[in-house]
């Protein structure tokens, strides 16, 4: 679209906006604050972390009564029996839920259904005794949760560096996944320096490797690619 009077024109990305996810975590909230409102749900309301990277959003739910829980001290603190946890998109740790529960309140899961799938990967991987791989940022809230459904053999790997370090016990098998926002060019490469790596003089036996970048995130990197090829200046 143009701008009236500049003679600039303003290219907005087809994919712009909230991703499946991510909408589907925010109207959770706003449907808890209906529901709240109707004596159908339980008060006060709470999101363990911010339900979205947006400040109005955020802003406006505050305005609206619900608080950010920053961490698992502020879980921790939550009065018993009262109140309900929303969990974001992003999703969190099995011992977070073990938390909500002993602190009795309703919890209401918001967690990216693409998400969980990867906790129940990595759960039933750690569980049968092979090694796990997680390709992705180590600080990013979603893989701190899926490596929260994982064990002692469950590593983040982010970048070459990463897989240096990296070791098997002898005859392990092992299962590659993927942050679901990670860059799919980069999970790509750093796969295939694993693969090519080898432990105990045996080639890696790689027992999965499965590619759980979002859909949403492949679409809205190849988007932003095109265009930024084709625009002075992108926002």
């Amino acid at each position: 679209m143009s701008r009236e009077g500049t003679g600039r024109q303003v290219v907005v990305a087809k994919s712009a906006g909230f991703c499946f996810g991510v909408e589907r975590a925010v109207d959770r909230v706003y449907q808890q604050i209906d529901a709240l409102k109707a004596g159908k749900a339980k008060g006060p309301i709470y999101t363990f972390g911010p339900i979205i990277h947006n400040e109005e959003v955020v802003r406006d739910l505050e305005e609206k009564g619900v608080m950010v829980l920053e961490d698992e001290a502020a879980l921790r603190s939550l009065p018993k029996g009262q109140g309900t946890v929303i969990i974001r998109s992003h999703g969190v740790s099995r011992h977070i839920y073990d938390i909500l529960e002993e602190r009795d309140v309703e919890i209401v899961d918001a967690t990216c259904p693409f998400v969980k799938k990867i906790h129940r990967i990595v759960s039933e991987h750690s569980e049968a005794g092979d090694a796990v791989v997680i390709i992705g940022s180590p600080d990013h809230p979603e893989v701190e949760g899926i490596r929260g459904w994982g064990n002692e053999y469950t590593t983040v790997i982010e970048d070459g560096e990463g897989v240096d370090k990296f070791s098997l016990l002898k005859g392990q098998k092992l299962c590659i996944v993927s942050q679901t926002t990670f860059n799919y060019n980069k999970f790509k490469e750093l796969v295939e320096i694993l693969c090519k790596k080898r432990y105990d003089n045996n080639v890696l036996n790689i027992l999965n490797i499965l590619n759980t970048i979002c859909n949403a995130t492949e679409e809205r990197q190849r988007e932003a690619k095109n265009i930024a090829g084709e625009v002075d200046t992108m926002l």
